[in-house]
């Protein structure tokens, strides 16, 4: 079982012409999941790897109403025009993978979704993988030898990341060690984001297969924080082992931006020690490197 993607997701990309949107294209062709229809407004009619482009949206889904998911690979200033089709067309899941989005549009953004029951993934997500059913975006960095493969039972952990990098590489280092993967989860590194760490304790708590999570945060924001309070409110029960990365960042001035456009630090919170604190306080596993993660669930299966 996995969490937000399965086998019964279909997705639409808006920006599919692009160089990036072809590029994701051949990646989750590869992988084998199935990417209905592209949409860039003015070249309807096209093809991209045998996949068909329209001008917008509800056009796509006339032709493809099993589309259930939209992949919005466009640059910032365009997102929100995107997202907004996509979200008045009826489909409830929208992945961003831009970076940078004015933060006035994705607060906007997420009050539309909310109202209309629909969830946001991103924006900055590299994307989501339920190994075995399905790979959406860039997750595993389009290079085949970091396909993740599905455990023998379908059970494993689950990996929450801001870094999509760093969700990639503690994913194929978990991999090589053994330790299959239910979901992985690029939720973004920009300061607002769709799908936040806390938003998916309640699938992960009721997803049966998932028996621990690997969190991988990084300095700037409160989202870990935020995650600590409700593992606490939740009472959440699985094993949470997680990893801040900054240890270097952690000496520069406080309120310096640097790397995603989250990372700011406060003097109230968004430090590494602020964040590692409050997730021990909730229960979590606290590791200093990411090479520990392996060690620390080795322990939990004992």
């Amino acid at each position: 079982m996995a969490i937000l993607i399965d086998t019964a997701t279909t997705t639409l990309i808006q920006g599919m012409t692009g160089k990036e949107g072809q590029k994701v294209l051949g990646w989750m062709q590869q992988t084998g999941s199935r990417v209905a229809a592209g949409v860039t407004p003015g070249k309807g009619g096209q093809q991209v790897a045998g996949v068909p482009v329209y001008n917008s949206v509800p056009e796509a889904l006339d032709r493809h109403p099993e589309i259930n998911l939209s992949s919005v690979y466009v640059p910032p200033r365009f997102v929100a025009s995107a997202v907004d089709e996509a979200l008045a067309a009826g489909i409830k899941t929208v992945h961003i993978i831009s970076e940078g989005v004015p933060t006035r549009d994705t607060v906007s953004l997420l009050e539309k979704a909310d109202r209309l029951q629909a969830r946001l993934i991103g924006p900055s997500s590299v994307g989501v993988a339920s190994p075995g059913q399905y790979y959406l975006g860039s997750m595993g960095g389009g290079n085949p030898s970091q396909y993740l493969p599905p455990s023998h039972d379908g059970g494993g952990v689950a990996v929450l990341s801001k870094s999509g990098g760093m969700a990639n590489t503690i994913a194929t280092m978990l991999t090589a060690a053994g330790v299959p993967q239910t979901t992985v989860v690029g939720i973004g590194g920009d300061r607002i984001v769709g799908t936040s760490f806390a938003d998916l304790l309640g699938d992960l708590a009721t997803d049966h297969h998932t028996r621990a999570v690997v969190v991988i945060g990084e300095i700037g924001g409160a989202y870990e924080e935020v995650l600590a309070e409700e593992m606490v409110a939740q009472n959440f029960a699985k094993p949470v082992v997680a990893f801040i990365s900054g240890l270097f960042a952690e000496t520069l001035p406080q309120g310096a931006s640097f790397g995603h456009a989250g990372a700011i630090v406060s003097r109230q919170e968004g430090s590494r020690d602020s964040k590692m604190k409050a997730l021990r306080q909730a229960g979590a596993t606290v590791v200093e490197s990411p090479s520990q993660i392996i060690e620390r669930l080795t322990n939990l299966d004992q």
